[in-house]
């Protein structure tokens, strides 16, 4: 777990970035862009109206505010540049425009009575899922205000010349704001969920693929000092015939004989070196791709000896087993064990079976076990229960990350606390044999 214990703790972060300065999740591109589609749609709905269904209406001033969009887009465009990322009180101030915008359109064709009050909801559900909640807070505010203002500063829905006028009943219209008002607080809640969820999940995921890759780059190293070892081989070999060959012809009170010895003499070393590390990779192979369970468990265990609970390892199954050395096992058990270290009282057990269908390794400790409050939220990242048992609080990663490394090889985690009399917590790793074990030789 040293790529999350590296990470720093939530609680040391600096304070948020000033509104004023902070960047939020979006290109200006995606602003302007959103407003030409509202440009086209609100041109098409005003000429529609004005000259297909020939209703009456003071279609100049809604051309105007519309006119005023794109204005606006067309001075982003060449003001700045679209892929920039806006920065937040930009994007703001670019929702708020809108809002008002639509509540000038609505206010010139009927106010709440107009069927396209509902899109005072985009702009807040935009805000929702780019900028922070009191931002958010803010521009639904300012939509609270604008609802509240058209449904009495308005001009008459615009209706067919010779039909009687339509008004709806004012208790309708109230109806109408208040199913507003629930739709902006509703979408809006769920946007910013729904954004920040996959914020998290996004920023942990970059964790897993970072843990991963350092422990297949460990694994790789093995193979890198064989390569290393056999190209340089053949030149070595070169240099220290030539050397001797040289030495040979010198005669014994030459002042360069005894540089061409030390010359020999560190080749012949060199190549003792370069024969080691060859040694050590053939005879490390069956380590770094294979080992027998028990082998892995140790390895696996080793680390976390001797810090305070005893860890006692038990194997039972058909017959011999060899497993595939995965790094993603190696990494995520290690820190399903670290847990079970950290947080039991005396003794951690950790237990492997197998028969000819599965491969079952299990981790129990004698600690307090789970909480019942995360029990079920197990696996989500950021989740710890460190600050509720008074330890070291880290950024709750470590088991989401195992999870998810364990998941990748073809596992299932069953999640559980023993049975009482007995306290302690239980994770169970179950996989189908022929995802884990080594191929026969």
């Amino acid at each position: 777990v040293d790529a999350v214990m590296a990470m720093p703790d939530a609680r040391a972060q600096p304070m948020p970035t000033p509104f004023w300065t902070a960047t939020s999740r979006v290109r200006l591109r995606t602003l302007i862009l959103l407003r030409w589609l509202a440009v086209f749609g609100q041109t098409m709905a005003v000429l529609f109206v004005r000259y297909w269904l020939d209703v009456e209406f003071p279609v100049g001033w809604a051309l105007a505010a519309i006119a005023v969009s794109v204005a606006i887009n067309i001075a982003l465009t060449f003001l700045r540049r679209p892929q920039e990322l806006a920065l937040e009180w930009e994007a703001a101030a670019q929702l708020a425009y809108d809002v008002v915008q639509l509540a000038v359109l609505l206010a010139l064709t009927g106010g709440l009575q107009n069927p396209f009050v509902f899109l005072f909801v985009a702009p807040v559900a935009v805000s929702a899922t780019i900028l922070r909640p009191a931002v958010t807070a803010m521009l639904a505010a300012l939509t609270f205000a604008c609802v509240g203002a058209i449904s009495v500063l308005r001009l008459p829905l615009p209706w067919p010349d010779g039909a009687a006028p339509f008004e709806l009943p004012p208790l309708y219209q109230l109806g109408i704001a208040a199913a507003v008002l629930v739709g902006l607080g509703f979408t809006s809640v769920y946007a910013w969920r729904v954004a920040a969820e996959e914020e998290r999940l996004n920023i942990a995921l970059a964790a897993v693929q970072g843990v991963l890759a350092r422990e297949q780059t460990l694994s790789a190293l093995g193979g890198l000092a064989a390569a290393a070892a056999h190209e340089l081989g053949t030149p070595l070999a070169t240099i220290h015939l030539v050397a001797k060959e040289m030495a040979r012809d010198l005669a014994p009170d030459d002042p360069r004989a005894e540089d061409l010895q030390l010359l020999v003499t560190q080749s012949e070393r060199c190549r003792a070196i370069l024969g080691q590390l060859s040694a050590d990779r053939e005879r490390g192979d069956v380590m770094i791709q294979r080992a027998p369970i028990r082998s892995l468990l140790e390895e696996i265990a080793e680390p976390h000896r001797g810090l305070g609970a005893e860890i006692v390892i038990s194997t039972e199954g058909d017959g011999a087993l060899e497993v595939r050395r995965m790094p993603e096992i190696v990494h995520a058990l290690g820190g399903i064990v670290e847990n079970a270290v950290g947080f039991a009282r005396v003794r951690v057990e950790i237990e492997a079976r197998w028969n000819a269908e599965s491969v079952e390794i299990t981790v129990r400790d004698d600690g307090p076990g789970f909480a019942p409050a995360i029990l079920n939220r197990l696996g989500e990242p950021y989740l710890t229960q460190r600050d509720r048992e008074g330890m070291a609080g880290g950024l709750g990663l470590g088991f989401f990350i195992s999870k998810t490394l364990l998941e990748r090889t073809g596992a299932k985690l069953e999640v559980r606390n023993r049975r009482p009399p007995n306290p302690g917590a239980v994770v169970k790793t179950v996989w189908p044999r022929s995802s884990i074990e080594a191929a026969k030789l």
